[in-house]
């Protein structure tokens, strides 16, 4: 699978494209240190050669990025076509190696002898170990720990894409309120956004959170079997790829009339995000966007009901660096574009959720999300 397009989306990315992202890529690994990036099959292979092979196998798949050399993509000889057809191989050498030949020995001329490497954080124990084998005064550290910024600013033309993919996903959250709640289970409920998605244009559904009643207490509650009820609080989270960018939305809908507490909670909340998009701007840190829901939530005395970070990164994948939670100081730079997602759970009654993807611009912020974010009261 390769860039993510068709005839009424954005322009595909070029090799060129993929050439000034490889290039960057290395000039950013030799200026943490690094004698160069080793990226394995996943979201930063997709970010910058746009190739992602068509199964995961155990054969090693490894581009290999430095600077004052070309980048060169290892691949088994067997799936050689599929990557010599993806948007960036021009931009590339292929180097392919067929089966009963060892891959390591192939790829260890490649790499600087005692160098240290920034590895995907998704690459095999196998393929790293077998690198070692071949060059053992090598080391390596994961892209989050030495480059964890690599993907987190985004180009208009990558922004074009998120927000694209935002707008399906509000369009997804506008029909499911038309859709009946009470008397079906979650999964089907579930079932429902994911064809809402697909039919707004996503051609991947990563996640559709369906949390009823007390299921909705736990953040990350898979759809299950329950029953929804009237009277019940439902967070609702869902999101995939569109034009190979993400989406991920939260709203919460209650099934009838809610209680007083449920919406006195379900503005807390609303404020608590509203606060946290306030307070987004080039320079402050990303913690500061944690700490300013979390100063809303805890005033109002939940303080301890809000238990996970503020908000994640997304871009290829739908969730990667930079991450809104307390300890990181990385400061806000435009074209980053995270979720702003705080919630209040309450175990065994409700929780509430409300989250927007969020893009930092040159003096604030833009949601790439729109849907209303009051209260709605589903059937």
């Amino acid at each position: 699978m390769t860039d993510d397009t068709d005839a009424a989306g954005p322009a595909p990315f070029t090799a060129a494209d993929y050439a000034a992202r490889m290039a960057s890529a290395a000039h950013s690994a030799a200026g943490a240190g690094l004698a160069g990036l080793l990226i394995a099959p996943g979201p930063d292979l997709v970010h910058l050669t746009g190739y992602r092979p068509t199964a995961e196998t155990e054969r090693l798949t490894l581009l290999v990025l430095a600077a004052g050399q070309d980048p060169v993509l290892v691949v088994p000889a067997l799936e050689a076509p599929d990557a010599a057809k993806a948007p960036g191989a021009g931009a590339l050498t292929l180097r392919d190696w067929a089966d009963g030949k060892d891959p390591y020995a192939l790829t260890a001329p490649l790499l600087d002898l005692r160098g240290r490497f920034g590895v995907s954080d998704n690459t095999w124990a196998l393929h790293l170990l077998g690198l070692q084998r071949q060059l053992p005064d090598t080391s390596y550290a994961a892209l989050t720990d030495c480059l964890p910024m690599l993907r987190a600013v985004k180009d208009a033309r990558e922004l074009e894409r998120l927000a694209a993919a935002g707008a399906a996903a509000d369009a997804a959250y506008a029909q499911i309120l038309h859709l009946p709640f009470a008397g079906r289970r979650e999964t089907d409920v579930a079932a429902d956004l994911a064809a809402l998605l697909r039919t707004h244009g996503h051609s991947q559904v990563d996640f559709t959170v369906v949390g009823s009643g007390p299921n909705g207490a736990n953040p990350h509650h898979e759809a299950g079997e329950r029953v929804i009820r009237h009277g019940d609080m439902v967070v609702l989270d869902f999101g995939g790829l569109r034009f190979g960018y993400g989406s991920d939305i939260s709203r919460t809908v209650h099934v009838g009339e809610p209680t007083a507490e449920e919406q006195r909670v379900h503005d807390i909340v609303r404020e608590a995000q509203q606060a946290a998009f306030a307070a987004v701007r080039p320079g402050i840190a990303c913690q500061d966007v944690d700490r300013a829901a979390r100063a809303v939530i805890t005033e109002f005395g939940y303080g301890d009901r809000f238990i996970h970070r503020t908000g994640h990164g997304i871009g290829v994948t739908t969730h990667e660096p930079p991450y809104m939670v307390e300890g990181e100081e990385q400061p806000l730079v435009p074209g980053m574009c995270f979720s702003v997602e705080p919630g209040v759970y309450l175990p065994g009654r409700f929780g509430v959720r409300i989250e927007d993807i969020v893009t930092v611009t040159d003096d604030g912020g833009r949601r790439l999300n729109n849907a209303l974010r009051e209260l709605a009261v589903v059937e």
